[in-house]
């Protein structure tokens, strides 16, 4: 089991990063990492000695004074480094960095002063090191006015307020869980492979034990010491922006899914929503009556998918999973509903009650688990909507009671 820790856990890259190495509980251990670390040599140097990786993701993006930032990312390095060599600890660091490294400015420099650092500690005690260029980064919860422009526009829009357009840069773009997949390929798989069952997962740093030597077998492993990541799509932001409205057109005010035959819309559909107020649900449809009965158009989309449907009996619930991936639709035809959601590794609930009534639906976001219970003393008949048929090779769907 390969030990892992993360400087800046609890930022973006690092909070997706976090939660994706708790879904191979098989292959990984967590180490938890908090920021206040580097303010103490004995805190900083217990996280370290338990490591076989750190991903190091600890920064400072932005600040009015680009000295305070050039200084406060160069220390944050050398403090790392300097813990690894009180306590002669050698594990595989892994570094992101940016496409910024190639501009004038003080945080593309301390981006490539300190990727110089860890080369140079590495050099000198023949560890492995792995400096990543990472391309802009987006996906869903960044921090909007911080992480990314996609972010930015997408928390506005779909907070009615008017997204302004500065410069109409083009963009290289990859998603945050096709980066979480790159920085995954680069861990030692005779790592993840031993049989090494120590229960340290979300210890609390404080582990007296020596420093990580390296483990027998990966001798001949020999990781990249500069790995430029690809970008999977380009961008004018004008582009982006202009797509994140349509989203807001078709999706928001229709209640149309968008095309997303292709994996790029989808991740920037994902991220999109992400951003919408709770109270954007449940979303009534348009019932139509007459002598017959009823007619509910339920859902309306550009791409392919499956549409199911179950009946659920008084006092029984569905669901209590997630998806890191997929979109989801749950509508309430007939019956009474408590559709409730939890943001994976966090605490709030929303519910929302939906009733036959008024046919209504929610959408489930990525990283909510989702359940679904008959609050009524009849049958409750829901549809559903997932925009890929089902793969039992490749599900995307985890267990976790809300």
């Amino acid at each position: 089991m390969l030990k892992i820790g993360i400087t800046g856990q609890a930022g973006f890259i690092g909070t997706h990063l976090f939660n994706t190495l708790s879904l191979h509980p098989d292959k990984y251990i967590r180490i938890p990492f908090r920021d206040e670390f580097f303010q103490s040599e004995e805190a900083l140097d217990a996280f370290v000695k338990q490591c076989e990786v750190i991903v190091h993701l600890a920064a400072m993006n932005r600040h009015n004074d680009p000295n305070v930032l050039y200084k406060t990312n160069i220390e944050l390095v050398q403090k790392l480094i300097a813990s690894m060599e009180r306590t002669k600890s050698k594990p595989y660091v892994i570094m992101s960095s940016s496409l910024q490294e190639e501009q004038d400015n003080l945080y593309g420099l301390s981006k490539k002063e300190g990727r110089e650092l860890f080369n140079q500690w590495a050099d000198r005690n023949g560890a492995k090191f792995t400096g990543l260029i990472i391309p802009n980064v987006f996906g869903p919860f960044g921090v909007p006015f911080y992480n990314s422009v996609i972010s930015t526009f997408s928390y506005q829009i779909c907070n009615k307020q008017e997204p302004k357009l500065e410069v109409d840069n083009e963009l290289k773009l990859i998603y945050v869980g096709d980066l979480v997949n790159i920085i995954f390929s680069l861990f030692p798989a005779d790592y993840a492979n031993t049989e090494d069952t120590e229960d340290t997962e979300d210890t609390e740093g404080t582990d007296d034990t020596e420093g990580t030597e390296d483990t027998e077998g990966t001798e001949g492993w020999l990781p990249p010491k500069v790995l430029e990541v690809p970008y999977r799509a380009k961008y004018k932001v004008l582009e982006l922006l202009n797509k994140l409205q349509g989203y807001y057109d078709t999706y928001v005010k229709n209640g149309i899914f968008p095309d997303l035959t292709d994996w790029f819309e989808v991740c920037l559909f994902n991220t999109f929503r992400s951003y919408l107020p709770k109270e954007h649900f449940p979303v009534k449809y348009n019932k139509h009556s007459d002598q017959r009965g009823i007619y509910v158009e339920t859902m309306k989309f550009n791409s392919r998918g499956q549409v199911s449907f179950s009946t659920t009996l008084p006092g029984i619930t569905r669901g209590n999973h997630f998806h890191t991936r997929k979109v989801e639709r749950f509508a309430v035809i007939k019956g009474k509903a408590s559709i409730k959601l939890r943001k994976y590794s966090m605490d709030e609930i929303i519910e929302y009650t939906l009733d036959g009534e008024e046919p209504a639906f929610v959408d489930m976001p990525i990283w909510f688990t989702h359940n679904i219970t008959n609050i009524g003393d009849t049958e409750l008949l829901t549809m559903f909507w997932i925009n890929k048929v089902y793969d039992p090779n490749d599900p995307d769907t985890y267990y976790e009671p809300v």
